[in-house]
């Protein structure tokens, strides 16, 4: 079954600081009230799929938030163990990616600039190459792409 990717980077390419935060998906006011208009397509991809994938520090950030966001999707959490691990190895996009299960990846960049943190994509076996399919700009500065992984 193939997966697909939707996720949030800053505009550098980080999905989360050094530690893991992610704090900064936090907007400011002025741009929480345009956000409320749109969902980024958030919807729409949720109809889409039959379950959901993350990595276990992404899941205790989830757990965070109090009000469970993925409904009555299935939820498979994966960790190589159950104490704190190195966060740069718990990119499972990646490992995703490297095992060719990626056929589409849907991008929300965020306007911040981290300057370092954990980044959506590192060292690849291999070059993957995207097909575009369409970018949106939303009023809240965010951009979204989405792109078809080639086989």
């Amino acid at each position: 079954m193939p997966a697909h990717v939707f996720i949030a980077t800053s505009l550098d390419g980080y999905i989360a600081r050094p530690d893991g935060d992610i704090d900064w998906l936090t907007p400011p006011l002025d741009v929480i009230e345009l956000a409320q208009e749109e969902d980024y397509g958030y919807d729409a991809f949720m109809a889409s799929v039959d379950a959901i994938v993350m990595g276990r520090h992404s899941f205790e950030k989830v757990l965070s938030f109090g009000a469970w966001p993925y409904s009555d999707k299935p939820v498979i959490v994966l960790s190589s163990q159950p104490i704190r691990i190195d966060p740069t190895l718990a990119a499972t996009v990646q490992r995703f990616l490297a095992a060719g299960m990626v056929e589409r990846v849907i991008i929300t960049r965020v306007p911040v600039l981290l300057g370092r943190g954990i980044p959506l994509f590192g060292v690849v076996p291999q070059d993957i190459r995207l097909t575009h399919i369409k970018t949106q700009a939303f009023g809240s500065g965010m951009v979204q792409s989405e792109y078809r992984v080639q086989r």
